[in-house]
């Protein structure tokens, strides 16, 4: 599939120029539909057996599709709501407590900050540092580095030295999934959560959680439920499975795994590396072409977000949408953010940059 047949496949594509994937990225016709049949057949054969059992059929299909996208054995992938949801598990299962640190970085999204404000209500000492420094922060007391794979404000990134510390690393993959290529391991992490309706075009309360076997044996599952046990049926005496699939969220609806799996498949049909390839690149056309055009743009990597100063930023994000733009207003900054995947083009980068 070439690109511009994947921009096809998003109906919202042909209204509005759409650059909004780092909150909710649009959806494929494809998905949708496949969501519809789900709800259909339930509808119409009711919620017995069949339904659970599809149920588990969906889920190891997105479980595959999400290891798949991380070149990572199925093993080690749980299904969870959110990035957030993957975060706190990990977080909250380490049992940190008085006396621990976690470093952070000054450029978390509250789905982090949250588990970590839970950590330091227990007693635990979050740190937070600029993004840039915060593996050369690490110390004697640090046991934990929590940190944004892809910076949510203006697309910088996780400074390469956290990959040669001794600490454990965990991201925030919430605006790298799906965005650009992902190696948890080449990143030197031990855990990375991810969104499913961000830049994997998914439904809402859908995503995933990688995490390193070795490292998985010091989490303890925090809402251990039916889906925990290797043997449901076994009562107090049964164990937890031995794989990831431990920490997987307690229940999803099947009609919201199913929108997920076809959102992911019909962009892995497209080819990761092109997928990857076109957004990095349209990103930086966009940042490039902001500059041109006397706007301040934030520090950015490689990534598919683009930040920019506006004293007016709410005013200008809705004056952009009744245009026809879709962009986000930074809380608390002075900051418009575009998020500009693969299946944008020139003509959504002119719209917007018509509309400024």
């Amino acid at each position: 599939m070439d690109v511009t047949a994947l921009r096809a496949a998003f109906p919202v594509l042909e209204r509005v120029a759409y650059l909004n994937s780092g909150t909710d990225g649009p959806l494929p016709a494809a998905a949708v539909a496949a969501a519809q049949q789900e709800l259909e057949s339930q509808a119409r054969d009711g919620r017995l057996p069949a339904h659970f059992e599809r149920r588990v059929e969906l889920q190891a299909g997105l479980r595959s599709a999400y290891a798949r996208l991380l070149a990572a054995p199925v093993e080690q992938i749980a299904l969870t709501t959110s990035a957030t949801d993957g975060l706190g598990r990990v977080i909250a299962g380490l049992g940190l407590d008085r006396g621990d640190e976690i470093v952070t970085s000054d450029q978390e999204h509250p789905g982090l900050l949250g588990p970590l404000v839970a950590a330091r209500r227990r007693g635990v000492n979050v740190r937070a540092v600029p993004l840039a420094h915060a593996a050369e922060a690490v110390g004697p007391e640090t046991k934990l580095v929590a940190i944004s794979h892809v910076s949510w404000i203006g697309g910088d990134v996780a400074p390469p030295a956290l990959a040669e510390l001794d600490v454990p690393v965990i991201m925030d993959g919430a605006q790298g999934a799906g965005a650009i290529h992902v190696d948890p391991r080449a990143l030197g992490c031990v855990a990375y959560a991810a969104a499913g309706q961000k830049w994997l075009c998914g439904a809402d309360g859908t995503g995933f959680l990688w995490i390193d076997p070795a490292f998985a044996e010091q989490v303890a599952p925090v809402n251990p439920g039916y889906v925990t046990f290797e043997d449901p049926a076994a009562g107090l005496a049964g164990a937890f499975k031995e794989t990831a699939a431990r920490f997987d969220t307690p229940a999803q609806p099947r009609e919201a795994i199913a929108l997920s799996l076809a959102a992911v498949e019909l962009l892995e049909s497209a080819g990761w590396d092109t997928v990857h390839a076109q957004g990095v690149a349209e990103a930086r056309r966009l940042a490039e072409l902001l500059e041109e055009r006397g706007h301040a743009v934030m520090p950015r990597g490689a990534t598919t977000l683009v930040a920019w100063e506006d004293p007016y930023a709410e005013q200008t994000r809705e004056r952009l949408a009744a245009a026809g733009v879709a962009v986000r207003n930074m809380p608390q900054r002075a900051l418009l953010r575009a998020s500009v995947g693969a299946w944008n083009d020139d003509s959504d980068l002119e719209r917007l940059l018509s509309g400024l």
